[in-house]
This record gives structure tokens, C-alpha cells and sequence, in this order.
């Protein structure tokens, strides 16, 4: 796979992210060319492109819409460079629009959902805005959704990253996909030991459900809670936890910090809304922390309910996570250690790997 041969187009590099790792993984492994809409030092070092040939539209905005609709324009506008190639992968929502200009060869989407403000979480999405803004964000919908759909009826081969996401896939695009399980570095996360928290490394997002676990927490005073993220949510998050004893804010470490806090947590905990896959309980499994998360999306794919965790309802109140956490005691994580470890090696980025390049040829 040598260069001219093959390319991969993300949308941005802005945080580190698991789509962010995916990318970085693929291109550093298998020797790909790398193009995107910007990079930001919020995300990685640019010595992590080192050997890489890239390609930056160097395309941004504090505006988060008008950024958009400029990605729109440079993806579409300014990658004839794809024709050089003889096989183009896009990950992302607006890459997949330089496909018109690659019309000869290969053309490998891997999907990590189809835009959900787009599709399942529109009303969502438009709720969490004043009223005055909703017209934009609806007029960005109706300009992208119909370059997206028809950028995805061109492409040859759609990878998605779940069987939940091969079902939106399908749902939402009428398009058939194969599943490919987003990579973990296993041998990255080890057994450490057995501290007296509960761990919390979601993103400070509002489709996280970190507003769950705290106050189930607030509730537990018994109970320690280290949350090891950032977010947009986070400053409501610290007002709601209220300054309580038993919930630590890390604010976002970096990669041996967080390591070390699995390592040595009791279990963590994942309850998003309906998440596309999520990595978080893999990289927690992988260090034999078992995790109590939501039944629902793709942690119903990774997670063993009783055997690398507890999976407490799709959309879990605080109660339910109350008795989860009562449930799962220092003895009964101590138990699943094995069988997590076990479950994360299914999704160690070896395996990614080989399909990856199967489905490359």
C-alpha cells in the first residue's frame, strides 16, 4: 500500500477523539496519504504525521456553522488531488463530499454514523438551541443532507463501526455496510490494582448522560466518583455536583493519567444516549474494569450484561445506576477482571487491522 496508492480524508482534527485515533491508526499502519479540513493542537502534535504525506484545506472558524458550510465548499472545491489516487477512504460528514472528484477507482466510506443532527437527533439538536438560531442550523440541515446522501449512494464499499450503526445506515440511507469494530490498543491498558472510586471518562457532553452518574452520586456519599474529561457541559456539570466531597472533576489528563485511572478503579461507568459504539468501555474492559452502562446502541455489543458489567436500561435513571453501583461491589468487579480482558482483545486494533486490509484488497 504504497504511496500514490491510497488516501484518507477526515473532516477536522479539533479533539482526541476515538474517530481522531482511528484515522492516525489507519494512515500511520498501513502507510496512507492524509488529507483534512484543519488541525488544531487541541487534538494531537503534528509529530504525529511525521512520514505521512497530508494535505490541509487549513479551513476553520470560531463559528461553528459558517465552518461548515466552508468545509462543504473546500471538500467538494479543493481536492482534485484524489485523482491521483487509486483508492480514496473518507471518515466524517463532510470528507465523503470530495468523492465527485474521484471517479475512478475505489471509494471506501467508513461511517461512524450518519450525522444524527441530521437524522435520528434533529428535534434533539434544535432544542438544545435558542430559538433565534434554529433557522441556521435548519438551513445548514437542508443544504448538507442532500450532498451527504448523494455522496454516500457513490461510494463503493460502506464500512460501519457497530451493527447499530449499520442499522442507521440502512434506516436512514437505504445503503448496505459492513461492520468493521473501531480499533482499542489493549496492550495500552493494564490491571493496576484496586482503588476506592468509580471512574467516569465520557466526553462532558449532553448525550453522555454524565448528569446521570452525578447524581446518582449525589445520592451515595459513600460512593467516590472521579470524572477524568472535558466538555462543553463541564461547567454545568461541577455547578450541578454542587462542590460534594465524594466527586472529583480531573478536568482532561492526559493519556498515562487516564491509564492509571482505570487501572485502578473499582469499574467506570458509560450510560450515553444510544451511542453509535463507544470505545470507553473497551478501553476500561481492557484494563479488566468491568462497566456499569446503558442498554442501548453499541454498548449492547461490547458489554456482557453480568459478565464484564451491568447494563442498566437504555435510558437509566439515577436510581438505576444507584443499584448498579450497589451491585457492584470491589468482590464482583474483582471477578470479572478475566472475562473483561478477554471481551476487549475481540476489538484490539490488530484485529481492525486485518479487516481493514481485507477490505482494501
Amino acid at each position: 500500500m504504497n504511496h500514490p496508492q491510497f488516501i484518507l480524508l477526515h473532516d477536522f482534527f479539533e479533539i482526541r477523539g476515538g474517530g481522531e485515533r482511528l484515522v492516525l491508526l489507519l494512515c500511520q499502519e498501513l502507510g496512507l496519504d492524509i488529507g483534512f479540513g484543519f488541525w488544531q493542537e487541541t487534538s494531537y502534535g503534528r509529530e504525529v504525521l511525521e512520514g505521512l504525506r497530508v494535505f490541509d484545506l487549513a479551513v476553520n472558524s470560531r463559528l461553528i456553522g459558517w465552518r461548515t458550510l466552508k468545509h462543504i465548499k473546500a471538500f467538494e472545491n479543493k481536492t482534485s488531488f484524489l485523482s491521483r489516487y487509486h483508492t480514496v477512504i473518507y471518515s466524517g460528514v463532510v470528507a465523503p463530499l470530495a468523492v465527485r472528484n474521484h471517479q475512478n477507482g475505489l471509494n471506501l466510506f467508513y461511517c461512524h454514523t450518519p450525522p444524527r443532527f441530521i437524522y435520528d437527533k434533529k428535534a434533539f439538536f434544535l432544542a438544545q438551541i435558542p430559538s433565534w438560531q434554529r433557522p441556521a442550523l435548519q438551513f445548514l440541515i437542508d443544504y448538507l443532507q442532500p450532498r451527504y446522501e448523494a455522496a454516500v449512494a457513490e461510494m463503493d464499499i460502506i464500512i460501519a463501526n457497530s451493527e447499530n450503526v449499520k442499522n442507521r445506515i440502512h434506516h436512514y440511507l437505504g445503503k448496505p455496510s459492513t461492520v468493521i469494530y473501531p480499533p482499542c490498543d489493549v496492550e495500552r491498558f493494564t490491571w493496576a490494582g484496586q482503588d476506592d472510586y468509580y471512574l467516569s471518562t465520557a466526553r462532558l457532553d449532553f448525550l453522555k448522560g454524565v448528569d446521570l452518574i452525578i447524581k446518582a452520586f449525589l445520592q451515595m456519599s459513600d460512593k467516590r466518583l472521579i470524572i477524568a474529561s472535558s466538555g462543553p457541559e463541564f461547567d454545568r456539570l461541577r455547578r450541578l455536583a454542587g462542590g460534594a466531597e465524594n466527586i472529583t472533576f480531573t478536568g482532561l489528563v492526559d493519556e498515562d493519567r487516564l491509564n492509571q485511572l482505570i487501572g485502578h478503579c473499582i469499574a467506570t461507568l458509560y450510560v450515553p444516549k444510544d451511542e453509535d459504539f463507544g470505545m470507553s468501555p473497551v478501553e476500561s474492559m481492557a484494563a479488566g474494569k468491568p462497566v456499569i452502562g446503558a442498554a442501548g446502541g453499541g454498548l449492547l455489543e461490547t458489554i456482557v450484561d453480568g459478565e464484564t458489567g451491568l447494563l442498566v436500561g437504555p435510558e437509566p435513571s439515577p436510581e438505576d445506576i444507584i443499584a448498579a453501583v450497589r451491585a457492584l461491589t470491589p468482590r464482583r468487579a474483582l471477578e470479572m477482571r478475566q472475562a473483561c480482558e478477554m471481551q476487549a482483545r475481540k476489538f484490539d486494533k490488530k484485529v481492525f487491522l486485518e479487516k481493514m486490509r481485507e477490505a482494501l484488497g
